[in-house]
């Protein structure tokens, strides 16, 4: 489908388009959201009038936004803030929170007519309990706030911060499984039994019923259970809208306009897991468009390999001299030179990783490559760094290539295989 390789430069020309929606994926702890918010700049930064949806982002992610507080409305970054950075005071970001049960209770508030049946769902217990545990209660709001998102046609470009990984498949099952729930022969019979059974085949169902409620009722109790009953009985009419809602949710996540980015760092159990998210997208045929490897090494390092010469960076090769060129007899030295040896050992192994990782890539999957900000992303410069590197020509294979290269990595069949997709 995508044959072409992409570079990092086609973020702002393919991914960061006029209509587009990006979805984030990744482990918690990988800088997802940090990087959805630079992506988001970049957007705007291209004119693009863009709403970011976080999931309960960082204080310091907020601090750089300029936003104290977050909400299930879009605010607008502060132009002062954006001038204050070095920014175009003109440009058009904008960011929001997943409220899942904000979103949940405007469905209600959409497909329930009645103003008495809204209230009774909504006090609901097992409604209540419904929308926050259920698996896909969460992922489910984030796509319907896409959904409403591109409906109003407020903004040019919508990025979604999602939950960890560990949710992803709940994620994309999301709106499939809730379709099913509700258009499944047990659904219609708990919304409406009258209309799916005949009168005798109903006096026997009903004494069934009777029993395996009488059962249930030991475990769960008869306020749960009545909660239940009562839930779906008010809930009966908004069925038919809510389950044409959730098909046209799942047929948004396979459209065009919709594409995925995968956040991971090189720690070998987050690449893994970045690998199973590759397997599970290409599996659903949802469109993997890019990854993103955060924090491959520290920013000097980082630097020293993206000027393409195909060297090492100066400090890395000062430090493999060290043992030469000082006195091998000085042992008041040798804990700094082997601390030193350790650090370059460190971020060799880093990048010898990254190579790996990005061998076992399909070609029309882009990458890109991202140094650890040593003082973190604490303001909107900083993050506007992050979406000059994330935007930049020159990087992800490209960029490893070199540093492969550069420090004498060698690419094996060994290291195919280590990550292969199969």
């Amino acid at each position: 489908m995508f044959s072409r390789q992409w570079t990092p430069a086609l973020f702002v020309k393919e991914l960061l388009r006029k209509g587009a929606t990006v979805v984030m994926l990744g482990n918690g702890g990988v800088g997802k959201t940090t990087v959805a918010a630079a992506l988001g700049l970049a957007a705007a930064r291209e004119g693009l009038d863009t709403a970011l949806i976080t999931v309960d982002p960082a204080q310091r992610l907020r601090d750089a936004l300029g936003l104290e507080r977050l909400s299930s409305e879009p605010r607008k970054l502060d132009k002062r803030r954006l001038r204050a950075a070095g920014l175009d005071s003109s440009i058009r970001l904008s960011a929001m929170m997943l409220d899942v049960k904000h979103t949940w209770d405007a469905l209600v508030e959409e497909f329930v007519d009645s103003p008495e049946a809204r209230s009774r769902i909504l006090k609901n217990p097992f409604y209540r309990s419904l929308t926050q545990q259920f698996a896909g209660a969460e992922a489910y709001a984030a796509l319907e706030q896409l959904d409403s998102l591109h409906r109003s046609g407020q903004f040019d470009v919508a990025i979604v911060d999602t939950p960890p990984a560990a949710h992803a498949f709940e994620f994309f099952e999301a709106p499939r499984y809730l379709v099913r729930l509700l258009g499944s022969p047990t659904a219609r019979w708990l919304f409406k039994p009258e209309a799916s059974l005949s009168r005798n085949a109903l006096t026997m169902a009903s004494r069934a019923t009777r029993f395996v409620i009488s059962q249930l009722e030991t475990f769960a109790g008869t306020s749960m259970l009545s909660a239940i009953a009562d839930f779906f009985a008010v809930a009966a009419d908004a069925a038919a809208g809510l389950s044409e809602r959730f098909r046209n949710t799942e047929a948004m996540m396979h459209s065009s306009r919709v594409s995925f980015v995968l956040v991971t760092t090189p720690r070998e159990d987050r690449l893994r897991d970045a690998l199973e998210l590759v397997t599970l997208t290409s599996r659903h045929s949802f469109r993997l468009r890019a990854i993103v490897l955060n924090r491959i090494i520290d920013e000097r390092t980082f630097d020293g390999l993206s000027n393409g010469r195909h060297t090492a960076p100066p400090h890395l090769a000062e430090i493999a001299m060290l043992r030469r060129v000082l006195d091998q007899n000085d042992s008041t030295s040798d804990p700094l030179i082997t601390y030193l040896e350790s650090y370059r050992e460190h971020q060799m192994l880093e990048v010898e990783r990254a190579v790996q990782f990005a061998q076992s890539l399909p070609a029309r999957v882009a990458l890109a490559v991202t140094p650890g900000i040593e003082s973190g992303v604490r303001d909107l410069r900083s993050l506007a760094g992050l979406a000059a590197i994330l935007t930049g020509t020159g990087l992800g294979r490209k960029f490893l290539g070199h540093a492969a290269d550069g420090l004498g990595l060698a690419s094996t069949k060994r290291s195919r295989r280590r990550y292969s997709t199969g």
